[in-house]
């Protein structure tokens, strides 16, 4: 890998890890519906016209109906779910659930695309949810609210981390000879089609500040629509098992961007929570071996 190429991922991780910030900051001022409705908007405006640029348009006809179950499953859902969360939860938080999204996509390959997996991989999906389950705890302990209260955003992360688990294995069945741009654009469209009456019904009652403005602009046209074609170039450039490693450095920029903008500090039992999330999803995916592919070549 050139330097170039792992500052483009290093950049990609930044850039994704900031959008749970952004929610966390848009989120009360636009709701939860008008807030996806606005970043599936804007991150169409972004790809549309590279799907018409690589030639990829007939794709959209062709598959629209796919496109619409990814629409719904992998953008619309879990980002209503995700903003829901993170009206309760830190940013830097809600990226650590967002890091269980792999685990899930290896235990849904099992179950429906009956892929193999490895005692490593069990051992790693059991660590998973040892992780999950400490955050949980922490939350509980920590706020004086209800145990379902407490629990329910922290459900509402991890339901939408498996929605985008059970897109992976759709995608792959489905969708692998689909044009990767038309796929992007397609499931942005789909999801602005599918949530514009709900979010019309529940517009904002106060206009948002500029802050809020700029979160959402800045979630729309950067974190998904831009985001999304650096992820492809990236595919294309190193590879898509060296791309994925991406989904490392969410978490780690997405604490990072909590603790200097929003001024959050995680407590021991989420960091070690998150701990045991990251490497159990890693050895779910037999991501380390992966990783040492990666520095092997980069150093050659």
């Amino acid at each position: 890998m050139k330097a170039s190429e792992f500052a483009e991922l290093l950049l990609l991780g930044a850039i994704w890890g900031a959008s749970f910030m952004l929610m966390k900051e848009a989120v009360p001022a636009f709701g939860v519906f008008a807030l996806v409705e606005l970043r599936a908007l804007g991150a169409t405006l972004c790809l549309l016209p590279l799907v018409f640029l690589k030639r990829q348009g007939a794709d959209l006809i062709k598959y629209w109906p796919q496109l619409l179950f990814v629409g719904v499953v992998n953008t619309a859902v879990p980002f209503c779910l995700f903003n829901y969360a993170l009206l309760h939860l830190d940013a830097g938080l809600a990226a650590i659930l967002n890091a269980t999204a792999p685990m899930f996509g290896v235990l849904i390959a099992y179950l429906y695309l009956k892929e193999s997996i490895t005692w490593l991989g069990i051992l790693g999906i059991a660590m998973g949810f040892a992780g999950v389950v400490l955050i949980s705890l922490e939350q509980v302990s920590a706020g004086s609210v209800s145990f379902l209260q407490a629990v329910l955003p922290v459900l509402a992360a991890l339901a939408a981390t498996l929605c985008y688990g059970i897109s992976a294995s759709y995608l792959k069945k489905y969708l692998s000879g689909a044009k990767p741009f038309a796929v992007a654009a397609g499931s942005q469209i789909f999801t602005a089609i599918v949530l514009a009456p709900i979010a019309l019904y529940h517009l904002p009652v106060a206009p948002p500040s500029a802050n809020a403005w700029l979160s959402a602009l800045i979630l729309a046209f950067l974190c998904t629509g831009l985001a999304y074609v650096m992820y492809f170039d990236l595919i294309a450039k190193i590879g898509a098992s060296r791309a994925i490693t991406v989904g490392y450095l969410v978490p780690l920029f997405g604490i990072f961007w909590g603790f200097v903008i929003l001024d959050e500090i995680l407590s021991l039992a989420a960091v070690m929570g998150g701990a045991f999330i990251i490497v159990g999803v890693m050895l779910a995916t037999n991501s380390f071996a992966v990783l040492k592919r990666v520095i092997r070549q980069r150093d050659a």
